[in-house]
């Protein structure tokens, strides 16, 4: 009996081994909770290595994505070349655990033999380095704050508006840019601004990571229609969804897209994926960022 048990547990610790040493992809796991939706740690992923690159001349490609949950990478530095594997997990809308998984290539068998039982320089670089990542994520999530508000509507709006389109850390550039096209338009014709600006998404593409998208301003429903190649005039119908109140520069209003998206796929939600968004503060005013306030909602998705 005894000596079944031993054979057991060599076996059980044989198989162990092989896979530790052989077949399991990582040479070694981080892994943190901080407080932000999974979307927001995916875009602070890429602005993280885009700083690497300017700083420390550490080129990071992506190998592999989905959605706004997982990222795969391989940083280049000279003749060094380190697989990233980040995995995104919602705990809540406003709170991720974050998995990251290191291969070093050609040194993966001795990282695996030493990382847990020595600080070797593989394995305190490595910490050194996500342990940054996380304080300039916190950092800018300092900048900003979001609530769910749960279901809500939007009412109806007659708007003149301006199609555009723009990567998604580009949004709010974009429309500062073209500001000036339709508020001159409105200006130049006597159409008076009856309220604060929306933005319309009509197509939010996860995978290139672009949006379609209308800068609206609501105008009176009885306001002569202008032919224009540039501004046109709709309706913004009212809207049923998952509503959330953002707080900071519209800059990064997506963070409570992400969180909006988390909350809808941890409560059974279907949406469509194109966010309405009502701004309440002029960033030309200047002031507390975290006095901005951005209505943001997400209506439901068709059955």
């Amino acid at each position: 009996m005894k000596s079944k048990i031993i054979l057991g547990f060599s076996l059980l610790l044989s198989f162990f081994l092989i896979w530790y040493l052989f077949i399991k992809e990582s040479d070694y796991t981080i892994s943190f909770t901080v407080k932000a939706a999974t979307g927001t740690v995916f875009q602070g992923i890429k602005e993280w290595s885009a700083t690497q690159l300017e700083k420390e001349k550490e080129n990071y490609k992506i190998i592999e994505k989905n959605n706004f949950d997982f990222i795969k990478q391989r940083m280049t530095k000279g003749n060094s070349q380190i697989d990233y594997t980040w995995e995104m997990v919602s705990i809540n809308d406003s709170m991720t655990k974050v998995n990251v998984s290191v291969k070093e290539l050609g040194h993966g068998l001795y990282n695996k033999i030493t990382a847990p039982f020595c600080n070797t320089p593989f394995k305190v670089s490595q910490i050194k380095k996500i342990k940054s990542f996380k304080e300039g994520l916190n950092d800018h999530i300092s900048k900003f704050k979001y609530k769910i508000d749960g279901l809500g509507s939007s009412k109806e709006e007659f708007v003149a508006y301006l199609s555009l389109k723009s990567v998604l850390q580009t949004k709010a550039q974009t429309m500062i840019e073209n500001d000036g096209v339709i508020t001159g338009f409105l200006q130049t014709h006597n159409i008076k601004i009856i309220g604060r600006p929306y933005v319309e998404v009509l197509k939010w593409d996860f995978e290139k990571e672009t949006l379609d998208f209308n800068y609206c301003f609501p105008i009176n429903r009885n306001t002569k229609i202008i032919a224009d190649n540039d501004v046109k005039f709709k309706t913004i119908p009212a809207m049923k969804g998952l509503k959330a109140t953002y707080f900071g520069n519209m800059r990064t209003s997506d963070r409570s897209w992400f969180a909006l998206l988390d909350y809808a796929k941890k409560n059974g939600y279907e949406l469509n994926n194109k966010p309405l968004e009502h701004f309440f503060a002029n960033p030309f005013d200047g002031g507390d960022e975290l006095t901005w306030k951005t209505e943001v909602i997400i209506p439901f998705g068709k059955k």
